[in-house]
């Protein structure tokens, strides 16, 4: 059985930076120290408001990088030319509001699909592996699979406030577990993301199927006290 690969989202280190308007802390360095200690690749989310990641931080990001750059982006047409003329390996599409603090859910896959499944082609001629940040139920997987759509990234966020809270999380495993396996079905690769912490990816990691997990707040928030090498270290042996 192959291990479950570990994706690193940095955003979090851009916010640090960010908050006294300095270039440190350094989200290449990030980046970098994370390919360092065993990350499979690199995730960023490049905002329409530029909260955190900024367009420098990915080009220099990508062209320093030895392993796979994964860019999120919002489904518009701005985001579609920068994903276009920067060629990451991995593009995530995702949800954005401007008021949000973070990602509230899945993608609305009934808005504007035409011009998703344009998007979605696009990046793909443009050779960049492509995923749909989802909710976790079979009507969404199936639209993913209809725009053409490589990969599937599950909402996780729900199961992982319940087991935070110590409540009976039995309903959304199961819900994850048939949603994983519907996809597998059809062809798709499964990830997850959004809220993870230790216990709950290795509760998730206990579904065979999820090919890779994408980790940030809680892996930067801990690397403050115990380092991000030893953060990513240890979350790569929860999911082998």
């Amino acid at each position: 059985m192959s291990q479950i690969r570990l994706g690193v989202n940095i955003d979090h280190v851009a916010t640090v930076r960010n908050a006294r308007g300095e270039n440190y802390p350094s989200p290449l360095r990030a980046a970098i120290t994370a390919q360092k200690f065993g990350a499979h690749s690199i995730t960023i989310h490049l905002r329409e408001d530029r909260r955190h990641i900024i367009d420098s931080d990915l080009r220099i990001i990508k062209s320093k990088l030895k392993i796979p750059l994964n860019l999120e982006i919002a489904a518009t047409k701005e985001m579609l030319k920068i994903a276009l003329k920067n060629k990451p390996s991995f593009i995530c599409i995702v949800p954005e509001k401007r008021k949000e603090i973070t990602t509230e859910g899945g993608l609305n896959l009934n808005h504007n699909r035409n011009f998703l499944k344009k998007l979605i082609n696009k990046l793909k001629k443009n050779k960049s592996r492509v995923s749909l940040f989802i909710e976790p139920n079979i009507k969404d997987i199936e639209i993913s699979k209809s725009l053409n759509a490589d990969c599937v990234e599950l909402h996780t966020g729900k199961i992982c406030n319940l087991i935070n809270k110590k409540k009976n999380y039995t309903k959304e495993f199961e819900k994850i577990k048939k949603a994983v396996v519907f996809g597998n079905n059809l062809g798709l690769e499964i990830h997850a993301g959004h809220g993870l912490n230790f216990r709950s990816a290795k509760i998730l990691s206990k579904i065979k199927g999820i090919k890779e997990f994408n980790i940030g707040h809680f892996l930067i928030g801990e690397s403050i006290f115990i380092s991000l090498g030893s953060a990513i270290k240890k979350f790569k042996k929860i999911l082998k």
